[in-house]
């Protein structure tokens, strides 16, 4: 699904044009647009959008530039999963800047909790002007097989194929036919996985929440919190370490506490950290009371 996102890039954007990314995102997403000649343009959302793009925030990052929106939904990092009315509004915007393809990165399409899952393409007038893209490492926990797809109109995909045939060529047979008995087995293994990230969820919500220093919204999908910790920036350890920084939040709560953690700040949010729990149940109970530890330990 990477390489799918990369060469949609690649064939819809160069040199001159932009591409709008809501921040926090996921990482590669800007340097995939540099290494492609074009130049990221990021819309920054933070917990008062519920890390959601809205109307407001897309509209002010289009210029007569703009050739490509990418939308994440379920959000690696923040969980964040997009309504329909959210997505309505968004087409609602892109539908008289016709010269913006999305492209919709899905990969996380079976991981959610509260809300429906809308496919961006769906919407009206939108199946055009939409690059799919999905895969099989995160909903059906198939990672090692490295195996992804895109869907789009046939001028798109056909330049796709033909960047990827001087790169990979294809996956393996045998990932292929991983693949489709994936799409074609029971979900019920894949409910019970999903059920066990909500109890996963539900136990970090109720830490993040416990600490009035933190703000977090609650995620709807995949599996990651993404609290904002700016409260604690600014701080001292013990030790006398400052803690000007995500990074630096994150590094003391590794080195002194032994949890790892990813800095917001790789995500383009400064104040924000991502949490996966995609761990053991007991180890995020764990995790949870070394972090309130690690923090309690601040000035």
């Amino acid at each position: 699904a990477k390489q799918s996102v990369a060469q949609a890039i690649y064939c819809l954007a160069g040199s001159g044009d932009e591409v709008i990314i809501p921040s926090p995102f996921w990482v590669s997403y800007p340097e995939m647009v540099k290494l492609g000649g074009a130049t990221p343009v990021i819309a920054h959302t933070g917990v008062k959008e519920s890390y959601k793009l809205t109307p407001a925030i897309l509209e002010a990052a289009i210029t007569d530039r703009s050739r490509v929106l990418i939308l994440c939904s379920p959000s690696n990092p923040t969980g964040v999963v997009y309504t329909p009315r959210d997505l309505e509004e968004i087409a609602e915007v892109l539908r008289p800047h016709d010269q913006i393809t999305v492209i919709s990165d899905e990969i996380y399409e079976h991981i959610v909790y509260d809300v429906p899952f809308v496919s961006f393409g769906t919407l009206d007038g939108m199946k055009e002007r939409t690059v799919t893209v999905n895969g099989f490492s995160k909903g059906f926990a198939m990672t090692g097989w490295r195996l992804g797809y895109m869907a789009g109109e046939k001028q798109i995909i056909k330049a796709a194929s033909k960047l990827q045939s001087q790169l990979t060529s294809a996956p393996s047979s045998i990932s292929q036919r991983a693949g489709v008995a994936a799409l074609e087995m029971d979900m019920d293994s894949i409910r019970k996985m999903v059920d066990e990230f909500r109890r996963r969820r539900d136990k970090l919500v109720e830490w993040a929440q416990s600490d009035p220093r933190i703000s977090c919204p609650v995620p709807d999908g995949a599996f990651y919190l993404f609290p904002d910790i700016g409260a604690y920036l600014g701080t001292t350890t013990r030790g006398g370490r400052p803690i000007e920084t995500s990074t630096d939040l994150c590094m003391y709560l590794l080195e002194d506490h032994n949890v790892a953690l990813v800095p917001g700040d790789a995500f383009g949010s400064p104040t924000g950290i991502r949490i996966s729990y995609a761990a053991a149940y007991d180890d995020i109970v764990e995790a949870s009371r070394r972090i309130s530890a690690g923090l309690s330990q601040l000035s």
